[in-house]
């Protein structure tokens, strides 16, 4: 059970850039929240919470494989993620 989430850890943790999350994606997300309309962010900054949104989605897919392997299910479903979901994000 354990090799199959520490292979999939490798192939989307390692050597996968920052593509994935474009920095205009990632800046749409941050500007839905702000409440000033005039707030800027760096490019760094962009950079530095696209690796933070890439480490948090791949650390909940990983703790949603190995939950549903506990359970001994074929697939991982939502319900997976909802059971992992809280103590995500007090590690975070």
């Amino acid at each position: 059970m354990e090799g199959t989430s520490a292979g999939f850890r490798k192939q989307v943790g390692a050597g996968q850039s920052l593509s994935c999350w474009s920095q205009e994606l990632v800046s749409k997300l941050l500007h839905l929240h702000f409440k000033d309309d005039k707030t800027k962010v760096s490019g760094d900054a962009l950079l530095l919470i696209a690796q933070l949104l890439k480490v948090f989605v791949v650390e909940a897919t990983v703790r949603s494989i190995r939950q549903a392997q506990a359970e001994d299910l074929p697939c991982v479903d939502v319900e997976q993620l909802e059971k992992v979901l809280p103590q995500l994000l007090l590690d975070f």
